[in-house]
């Protein structure tokens, strides 16, 4: 059965609105303000990187949960009051005055994402798959790459303006129409019992076993995106910041640049795995963000953010929808559990960048020095890509 255009294109939109109210205006947007909080004197460097690992120690709890909590009828109680969590940890932001307020809201922040980021795909994937478009899934991360845009606009506009928590308050003004609206969408979604239940007690099905000759690969693969892509994601406008001028236009700039180049990248990587296939297609996309890693490391400061935030900014989401597509192929009886289990292990992978950064800087180590690590973790998931197959044999 095909869905009409017009209603395709509303929870296309709806779902990507949801993304980028949780994973932008929630998460991400840290990563712009990271430079003015330490301005401000609010954190120091060291601070920023451990309430970053707050935050994805939160997204890493959010993932599993939405392990236990996988099913359609769950989705529907759950996903709703995660959205609306996530919006009043927004709000409670703005009046965080010391560390430790902040790394709470942090933490309750990234909790609230993970279960939004790994329950709104699937819900609507499951959705798109009922309708003969499993295709367009990919679309729905469009709203992470123009939540980049908004997210820089929302911190570099008002800069001069605001100080300290105050610079968390145009994040929720803006997330509360949009996370609404976005609900109230995706509500009345006409996934029925029988395909629920079918989802996590089909006896037809295989194994339920997340971890096969299949999927182990896959899983390895993602371990190293997590790991390689959260040090650029989290500091790139903190290294610019050190290594350049202050009058740079990477200081603040960096940030665009990436956001820029995220914002066609589903639409892109989506299209290649649809042409290449989508086994191809990640190992392709690895190769990539290991290079955007390796230019900080190896040429100039100032080219070498700026190739940094051009490659990152257009592969990281891509290696997302890739991955979540490829494992449903894989094993289509168990698509939102194992779409969970890969968001959990991503996150933990996540968690771990910030807090090793965190001790080198406290050994007295170099930011930049920190990226080495994220090279290594991406060299890693391009090894274990290649012996993703395309689908179970």
């Amino acid at each position: 059965m095909t869905q009409k255009t017009p209603e395709l294109l509303r929870v296309i939109i709806a779902g990507a609105l949801v993304l980028l109210v949780v994973h932008t205006l929630g998460r991400f947007i840290y990563t712009p303000l990271l430079p003015w909080l330490v301005k401000d004197g609010v954190l120091s460097l060291k601070q920023g990187a451990d309430i970053a690992s707050w935050n994805y120690l939160g997204y890493l709890i959010g993932a599993l949960l939405a392990m236990r909590w996988h099913r359609v009828a769950q989705i529907r109680k759950i996903l709703p009051w995660a959205l609306a969590i996530n919006v009043l940890s927004t709000l409670l932001q703005t009046q965080a005055e010391t560390v430790e307020a902040l790394s709470v809201l942090r933490l309750i922040n990234g909790i609230t994402n993970g279960l939004v980021f790994v329950q709104a795909p699937s819900f609507i994937l499951e959705w798109l798959a009922r309708h003969g478009r499993a295709t367009a899934s990919g679309l729905v991360y469009l709203g992470v790459g123009f939540g980049l845009v908004v997210s820089s606009a929302l911190v570099a506009i008002p800069a001069q303006w605001l100080d300290g928590p105050e610079r968390w308050w145009p994040a929720f003004v803006l997330s509360v129409p949009l996370a609404w609206w976005g609900w109230c969408q995706l509500r009345g979604l006409d996934i029925p019992e029988p395909l629920e239940k079918a989802l996590s007690t089909d006896i037809t099905a295989p194994s339920m076993r997340l971890f096969d000759r299949a999927s182990t690969p896959l899983f390895l693969s993602y371990a190293g995106a997590g790991l390689g892509y959260i040090l650029p994601m989290t500091f790139l406008p903190m290294l610019a910041s050190i290594e350049l001028a202050p009058d740079s236009f990477l200081v603040n700039g960096s940030w665009l640049l990436v956001a820029l180049a995220t914002l066609p990248a589903p639409w892109i990587w989506n299209k290649l795995g649809a042409l290449l296939g989508d086994a191809l297609a990640l190992r392709f996309n690895y190769i990539l963000q290991l290079l955007s890693v390796l230019a900080v490391l190896l040429l100039p400061s100032a080219w070498g953010v700026v190739i940094c935030a051009l490659l990152i900014g257009g592969t990281f989401l891509g290696a997302v929808l890739l991955t979540q597509r490829l494992a449903r192929t894989l094993h289509p009886h168990q698509g939102p559990r194992l779409s969970a289990a890969l968001v959990a292990l991503y996150g933990f992978t996540q968690l771990a960048g910030p807090w090793l950064t965190a001790q080198w800087l406290a050994a007295n180590g170099s930011l930049q020095g920190a990226f080495w690590l994220g090279a290594g973790a991406l060299f890693w998931g391009l090894t274990w890509a290649l012996l993703v197959p395309e689908k179970s044999k």
